[in-house]
């Protein structure tokens, strides 16, 4: 493996924290009330991570990074809610967040917020606004 290999390799993927509008993201059947789904979409060469939330037939969805330590909310796949499906709940370090207005209610970060990701449910598809 040469130099060059290992430094690309090694290097942090460029990250963005908007995504243009009008991008469809899924059904809004496929998401369960109450459930949630992360996204990664690459934009340019950089990636957006997000993730949608449905509760009382609301999709609301957020930025996956949590404002106590800046890691991503879910430690598995698609798990960003407590097994009731009541809170959105970090696996890192616990903080818990109201699903659709991200206020953290528990936690490290009690008193702050997740950051909104735009989107809109019309027609079926949920979409990014």
């Amino acid at each position: 493996m040469t130099e060059e290999g290992t430094a690309a390799e090694t290097q942090e993927r460029k990250r963005v924290w908007k995504t243009p509008p009008n991008v469809a993201l899924c059904l809004e059947t496929d998401i369960a009330d109450p459930g949630s789904r992360g996204f990664v979409l690459q934009i340019g060469e950089a990636f957006f991570h997000g993730f949608l939330v449905k509760k009382d037939g609301q999709v609301a969805g957020w930025v996956d990074r949590c404002p106590h330590a800046g890691f991503p909310i879910a430690v598995e796949l698609d798990r960003y809610l407590t097994p009731d499906g009541s809170l959105i709940l970090c696996g890192w370090h616990g903080a818990a967040f109201e699903p659709l207005s991200g206020a953290c209610v528990a936690g490290p970060c009690a008193g702050g917020k997740l950051t909104p990701w735009p989107v809109e449910a019309r027609g079926g598809i949920i979409r990014t606004a």
